[in-house]
């Protein structure tokens, strides 16, 4: 019996379903680095005082709509790829070896994780210090001035440029990994207390550019490991992202290790194909 993985789109640009290539993938392997603060070279910083007041506001006010996490990172990594996309007109070497510019999305229900990866501009390790462990008084109170006067309309937290910290209303511990074109690839992690820890990842660069983040949800979040419960939220606020979004679905195919060939697709392209049709007709349904 082997586990199998596709990429579905389910995001912008097309419409239609379509089923990626299918990878053997070992689903219950664990990350590589358990926890930061045990990586050899890691260094711990503290969050200005501003950010634990901003995240006890989102979390204290907004825990009746969990779901805005996912709207503000894949707006976050659809702006990551657009400035990465800008910086390409002037210097087309900057996509160098990753042309394609996209937003993946993976869930492990066994590991309680979701990761959102995108191929944008990527963070140096100052930019992971600064971005996620600052952010401006200013913008924290007219957040908080706002939020109060409009009963925690939630809408409003993307326009005060302090989405990233909505992914503590689902986990309690974040990891992001990062790539810039100027920088090795870098390690951002907390656990929403007072502190993050940055390092050198020992993986080396395993993104090419771009960023990963890491959830590591909390256990009132485990819906949001459900393929279904995703794909529909994905849809729901993809709405005006230009760039495709892929959620990575798991199927078990039952077959002979002897006759088990990866090389061997033609079997499974077919089920992808039908996976697709009926996928299909339910979106001709609801246009109905």
């Amino acid at each position: 019996m082997k586990l199998l993985s596709s990429l579905l789109l389910v995001g912008a640009v097309l419409s239609v379903a379509q089923l990626g290539r299918a990878d053997e993938v070992d689903a219950d392997a664990p990350a590589a680095v358990e926890t930061l603060d045990s990586v050899d070279g890691s260094e711990s910083f503290e969050f200005q005082a501003e950010v634990n007041r901003l995240m006890d506001i989102i979390i204290n006010s907004l825990y009746k709509n969990k779901e805005i996490f996912l709207r503000e990172v894949i707006s976050n990594a659809s702006d990551a790829l657009d400035k990465i996309r800008f910086l390409a007109v002037a210097d087309p070497s900057a996509l160098e070896g990753m042309e394609d510019l996209k937003i993946e999305i993976s869930a492990s229900k066994e590991g309680k994780t979701l990761t959102i990866r995108d191929t944008g501009v990527g963070m140096t390790k100052a930019d992971l210090i600064a971005n996620l462990g600052t952010v401006a008084k200013s913008g924290t109170t007219n957040f908080a001035e706002a939020l109060s006067g409009a009963e925690g309309d939630m809408n409003l937290i993307g326009q005060f440029g302090v989405g990233f910290y909505s992914i503590y209303l689902v986990a309690d511990r974040v990891r992001v990994r990062s790539k810039h074109n100027d920088d090795e690839q870098h390690i951002w992690e907390s656990t929403a207390d007072s502190n993050f820890y940055v390092a050198a990842d020992p993986e080396g660069n395993t993104l090419g550019r771009g960023t990963e983040i890491t959830l590591f949800l909390k256990e009132d979040a485990l819906e949001y490991t459900g393929e279904a419960r995703l794909e529909a939220l994905i849809k729901r606020y993809s709405e005006f992202i230009t760039f495709p979004i892929y959620l990575r679905k798991a199927k078990t195919v039952e077959m002979d290790e002897d006759d088990y060939d990866m090389g061997d697709e033609e079997d499974l392209d077919d089920e992808d194909d039908d996976e697709e049709d009926a996928y299909d007709e339910d979106d001709d349904d609801e246009d109905d």
